[in-house]
């Protein structure tokens, strides 16, 4: 089966759309400054960096890391795919970023220098053991290549999802919810639709039931309620909360709910790109502004448009032939 022109769409969207809410979202990151209730976030780049206005952080580079793979042909579940997602993370933290999570540098210098999705894994998991405090967003910001490996087939999106996470994020949640967001982005291509709950049959009982009350308190509670949000909870409360709470119908919802998400304060890049991939995923590439998109570019010195291509790439590669 391939994809219609609306799906194919949605699918350059979702990875398109998380680049460019992550630089929309950057100079406004730990309220420096704080988006006002009647304001318009700007392309303005600058944030802790500083980066150049269409300039995504490491919430897009780590989604790059993983896209490139996916791209290439490589099985997101498999050890040699998992390696390969492993090293360009090492090369990224090699290259002076301008900003990578404290979490994930961590286990990378742990992990040492050309390591294997198992030095990563047990870097993770020890890290794990010994702070029980691995619950970032840093593993969710980054996961909307996932879907498009997969689309299709909602329970290797699930197994990739999880996989994919526990290379620098342990925690039990930040597995689960990169599989909720991964599972909604992939029904979102494929249905158009936003259905977040679609994923919970696909977790734990566990899990399950710890993230139903949590969107349920997401759709409940106002948007500003979830500051801060560092943890992976809160970061996709918070992307939740504004894809749902922000009352507009049609492409326009893109926009608007990036200003939400962005009103919120705090992490603001990140709750951004967690959104935009999701919005991106329902309203397709053609939703996102023009001049956004112009601007958009880089690591590893690429302009936007190379996402694009990428995206297509991955989605052709879990296509079977």
């Amino acid at each position: 089966m391939e994809l219609n022109e609306s799906q194919s769409d949605r699918a350059v969207g979702a990875i398109v759309g998380t680049a460019v809410a992550d630089a929309l979202g950057a100079h406004y990151e730990f309220d420096r400054p704080r988006l006002g209730a009647d304001e318009k976030a700007q392309m303005l780049g600058g944030g802790l960096g500083p980066f150049a206005p269409g300039e995504w952080t490491d919430d897009t580079t780590m989604a790059w890391c993983i896209l490139e793979v996916a791209a290439g042909g490589l099985d997101l579940r498999s050890e040699e795919g998992l390696t390969a997602v492993a090293r360009n993370f090492r090369t990224w933290a090699e290259s002076d970023p301008k900003d990578i999570g404290n979490q994930t540098a961590r286990v990378l210098n742990t992990a040492g220098p050309d390591p294997t999705a198992q030095d990563l894994f047990y870097a993770s998991s020890e890290l794990d053991k010994v702070t029980r405090h691995t619950g970032g967003n840093g593993s969710l910001m980054r996961t909307s290549p996932v879907a498009l490996r997969y689309l299709g087939d909602r329970e290797a999106v699930a197994d990739a999802a999880l996989r994919v996470s526990r290379l620098t994020h342990w925690d039990e949640h930040a597995q689960s919810g990169c599989a909720l967001w991964s599972l909604a982005i992939e029904h979102a291509v494929m249905h158009g639709e936003l259905d977040i709950r679609s994923g919970l049959a696909h977790l734990s009982h566990a899990e399950a039931g710890f993230w139903t009350e949590k969107l349920d308190e997401a759709e409940a509670a106002l948007p500003a309620t979830f500051n801060p949000n560092g943890w992976v909870v809160t970061a996709l409360q918070a992307a939740w909360s504004s894809i749902a709470q922000t009352p507009v119908t049609g492409p326009e919802h893109y926009v608007e709910a990036l200003n939400t998400a962005i009103r919120i304060g705090n992490d603001t890049d990140t709750v951004a790109a967690i959104a935009g991939g999701l919005l991106g995923a329902r309203w397709g590439a053609s939703a996102i502004p023009a001049e956004w998109r112009k601007l958009s570019h880089g690591y590893p010195g690429i302009p936007g448009d190379v996402l694009a291509t990428l995206a297509l790439d991955t989605v052709a590669a879990g296509r079977p032939h």
